[in-house]
């Protein structure tokens, strides 16, 4: 018998019996007590003879307590323990830079850094004694090359995919408000094209794997619901997602429940119905057939830029595809390079932390193959990973991107805690949800100038700092300007840790040993690699 055991059974059968008989007897106010005592007795006898949890068995009652503890333990850790640089995915430091930026307040900190700048890892950027200013014609990125008919003029800094229904109505509209206040585009996510998008701002069109928004009734591919969107004047390009960085390879199940009838006409879903989002594509199963695929939606949309979004695991498999470009002369105007630091979509915890290259690793990477035959003056890449302040963009610059998506960052700007309870339908900010009551709390109008407010300011801290390295063209960034603090208290350049490969070296005989392998077994016919 445990202590606490002891504990219930000398309450239950002397403690309360002692109490009844004296609140009745001589105590005339002890009937509260005797309440207490008697409802300790009930519980703890439910817990002993008909719990199945083995805590409250041997812990009646008390094991109750532990439970709203655990309950509660986030917000502990988040307010009262974790100081303000250790949380993750975001500390308290980076969130009130967001907070501060998002409604237009002093963002300055006073008495220096509280980071150990000597710590292992710590990324610092090197400034120059001649500093100068960005040109304004270099703050934005016309995207879309010889194959498309109407490019278009993106910001450095955007919104990346989030889908309505992961996010509530209020949250798409403030997102895509924001966008329209700010001059930037906004990811609709594989959710599809809702009339919440249609605010004002610039839409890329995310089409997955479940063809939301331009599917048949068996979930393949419609051409021609596709093309009545798409040629629509507010989406600016269409974006195929193969992977994303959260859960890499994997699909996911919308219960029916939680299909509405708005959900299901927005998706082109049967309501009552479990709707699937199948791990990989349909319309394609090659290299070229993504291309073919890419080809098609171009044609369909009126000559918009078309690229895809995903994350790197088998190098071999992008090769395939930059493979696939030589044979065919097609490749997309854009590559979203997603990192596996994950996003706001909700994931087995194994495929958040282990699958997937990291967004700078997968960056450099992708740029690098496009050096190597030749393409990278054709194809824009777009670095979609955690990005929270002006030197994350910096870096993502540095190691081959061209413009940087954030996700995360935006919800809050929006004004999300970080509760991570997205994936419960309780987001206590009205943001990650599709409980009526709590995303009509979500002030559209007050919060979508919140949006603009973090785009903007973020932009020009990190338009700054491009300036402060002496640099007037962000174009201009280079691995070598960013360094990372080693173990033995010695700083590494980026170009030691990314290194740049010489355009077309892909194409010759002297490839990079690095590259070599994957290159040799990648085809342009197939995502399996070749003996």
């Amino acid at each position: 018998m445990t202590p606490l055991q002891s504990v219930f059974w000398l309450v239950a059968v002397f403690v309360f019996p002692a109490s009844a008989y004296l609140s009745y007897s001589f105590w005339q106010h002890g009937y509260f007590i005797t309440l207490v005592l008697g409802l300790y007795v009930l519980v703890g006898l439910y817990d002993i003879w008909f719990s199945r949890h083995t805590l409250n068995r041997l812990y009646p009652v008390a094991a109750y307590f532990r439970y709203a503890l655990e309950y509660i333990g986030p917000e502990i850790r988040q307010y009262f323990v974790a100081n303000d640089t250790e949380e993750l995915p975001f500390n308290r430091e980076q969130r009130a830079l967001i907070y501060r930026r998002a409604q237009n307040l002093d963002d300055s900190q006073p008495f220096g850094t509280e980071h150990d700048i000597t710590d292992t890892g710590w990324l610092g950027a090197a400034h120059s004694i001649a500093p100068t200013v960005i040109r304004e014609e270099t703050k934005r990125v016309v995207i879309g090359g010889a194959q498309c008919k109407q490019p278009y003029s993106a910001s450095r800094l955007n919104c990346s995919a989030m889908s309505f229904g992961a996010l509530s109505s209020n949250a798409i509209m403030a997102l895509n408000r924001g966008a329209r206040l700010g001059g930037f585009y906004h990811n609709t996510g594989e959710g599809g094209y809702s009339p919440y998008h249609e605010q004002g701002g610039d839409i890329v069109w995310q089409i997955g794997t479940g063809y939301f928004g331009c599917r048949t009734p068996d979930g393949n591919f419609d051409p021609n619901a596709f093309a009545e969107r798409a040629i629509r004047e507010q989406v600016k390009m269409v974006e195929i997602k193969i992977s994303q960085g959260a859960k890499p390879s994997h699909g996911g199940v919308l219960p029916a429940a939680k299909v509405t009838e708005e959900i299901a006409m927005i998706r082109l879903v049967e309501m009552g119905k479990d709707v699937l989002s199948p791990p990989a594509h349909r319309t394609y199963d090659s290299p070229i057939g993504l291309l073919d695929f890419v080809t098609q939606l171009r044609e369909l949309s009126g000559g918009k830029p078309v690229g895809f979004k995903l994350c790197i695991g088998r190098k071999h498999e992008f090769m395939a595809i930059c493979k696939a470009m030589l044979a065919t002369g097609v490749y997309p105007d854009f590559i979203t390079v997603d990192g596996a630091e994950g996003g706001t979509g909700a994931a087995p915890v194994e495929f958040s932390n282990r699958f997937g290259m990291p967004c700078l690793e997968g960056v450099n990477f992708v740029h690098n193959c496009l050096t190597g035959i030749g393409l990278r003056d054709k194809i824009k890449i777009i670095a979609s990973g955690k990005t929270a302040t002006g030197f994350d963009i910096v870096t993502k610059l540095a190691v081959g991107a061209d413009v940087v998506n954030a996700a995360r960052t935006m919800m809050l700007a929006l004004g999300c805690i970080q509760s991570q309870s997205c994936n419960t339908n309780k987001c206590p900010t009205g943001i990650a949800t599709q409980n009526p009551r709590r995303g009509r709390a979500l002030d559209v109008e007050r919060r979508h100038t919140r949006v603009a407010n973090f785009q903007k300011r973020t932009l020009d801290s990190a338009f700054d700092m491009i300036g402060a390295m002496g640099i007037d063209d962000p174009d201009k960034l280079f691995p070598h300007l960013i360094w990372r603090r080693n173990a033995d208290e010695t700083s590494q350049h980026f170009d030691d840790v990314y290194p740049d490969i010489k355009n077309n070296s892909l194409l010759g005989d002297n490839i990079p040993e690095s590259y070599a392998h994957d290159w040799r077994i990648a085809s342009a016919q197939t995502f399996a690699p070749q003996p």
